[in-house]
């Protein structure tokens, strides 16, 4: 079997450039032959489809790189088997992504909005996002590259640490972890929270908003905001050096931070929606905090970039939901719960471990994606 897959190659530290490399990789531990190539580099992959002959081209990316993923394979005369996220309203491509003879997305909520927004599900398999579980692992808090983590952030001993990973804090909840720490008071040890996020212009803006929270909470000396950009390398020692991920986000199509936080046996505080129904069950390796609120729409503005012009709207017959809020309130009991009991942390991490281990390795996702295309497509 030889399998070309397109992401953003070679990859930075991103979502989806570490979603597609971790395939490749996985494919070539498992004895497949795989080779990456940037998703738009027409030339490159060209040049690929013409001496490798790949059997299948995996393009990882959301609907609207369909260009890239789907049709220039297409058109090229080579399979295409795209594996996708959402992103907002599914506009364009429906008709194309229903055709294939399979699609891959990262979740069965990923799987919901495509079908609610027009593309056929009927030939649509969940595959699950891979984690490098020897890389992401625990680290006992004593080792020294984890307390230089923690030195780094001036974190004291006592102090417990509260970390939410993200290109920004609040898209994965962290406006409402802040309001649910400060709710606690007294009623927790001494803590931290920090959000790592990524450093870029919009971030900066939200990190603004956030900053503005949390002053106004009366918790600002406690929040960190880390915005350097940073590698993956690093990133194990980070979620080691923390006591609880907190990360119950506004929207997610899969929860990659969650998954890598397990897999470094640390307990994680979701909410009970969207994707992180597939990663994270309640009580087992992880406390998810309810639904408090669903944003709906009943019209999106597009333009250019989906052969419209410039604030085209288009209306929806019904709401669609376009993001959550988890329960503060709810928040605020699992960190309590949590801070104070190291046992149960560690009963929690050590089931996420398992749980990442078992299920979302990448040489097992290579193995379930080598499994999907010999029994939907018949490619051996």
């Amino acid at each position: 079997m030889r399998v070309l897959v397109l992401y953003d190659y070679p990859p930075p530290p991103g979502g989806l450039a570490t979603q597609g490399d971790l395939l490749r990789r996985g494919l070539l531990e498992i004895g497949v032959d795989a080779r990456g190539a940037h998703l738009e580099s027409a030339f490159e992959k060209e040049w690929y489809y013409r001496w490798f002959k790949p059997d299948v081209v995996v393009g990882i990316g959301y609907w609207g790189m369909s260009r890239h993923l789907v049709l220039h394979a297409q058109a090229c005369g080579v399979l295409p088997v795209p594996w996708l996220v959402a992103n907002g309203y599914i506009l364009k491509y429906r008709e194309e992504l229903s055709a294939l003879p399979l699609m891959l997305v990262t979740s069965n909520w990923v799987k919901r909005v495509y079908e609610r927004d027009g593309v056929s599900a009927k030939n649509i398999e969940v595959l699950p996002v891979g984690c490098d579980t020897d890389s992401f692992a625990p680290f006992a808090a004593d080792e020294p590259r984890v307390q230089a983590v923690r030195e780094t952030l001036k974190l004291s001993a006592e102090q417990q640490l509260i970390l939410t990973v993200g290109g920004d804090a609040a898209s994965k909840g962290g406006r409402e972890v802040m309001e649910a720490l400060a709710s606690l008071k007294n009623e927790i040890p001494d803590w931290r929270y920090v959000c790592k996020v990524w450093a870029q212009e919009r971030t900066e803006i939200q990190n603004n908003y956030d900053r503005e929270l949390a002053q106004s909470l009366g918790i600002a000396d406690r929040v960190v905001f880390e915005t350097g950009r940073v590698s993956r390398t690093f990133m194990p020692y980070v979620l080691s050096a923390c006591d609880v991920y907190a990360a119950p986000s506004r929207i997610e199509g899969f929860g990659m931070g969650q998954v890598e936080a397990g897999a470094c046996g640390k307990p994680v505080i979701g909410i009970n929606a969207m994707a992180m129904t597939d990663t994270l069950i309640h009580g087992q390796n992880a406390l998810l905090a309810g639904v408090a609120q669903e944003n709906s729409t009943s019209e999106v503005v597009v333009g250019p970039e989906h052969g419209f012009p410039p604030g085209h709207r288009v209306q929806f017959p019904t709401p669609r939901i376009v993001d959550y809020r988890a329960s503060v309130p709810d928040i605020a009991q699992h960190l309590r719960a949590l801070l104070n009991d190291s046992a149960l942390r560690a009963e929690l991490g050590a089931a996420g471990r398992r749980r990442a281990v078992e299920l979302y390795d990448y040489r097992v996702v290579a193995r379930q994606f080598v499994s999907l295309l010999q029994s939907k497509l018949g490619i051996a």
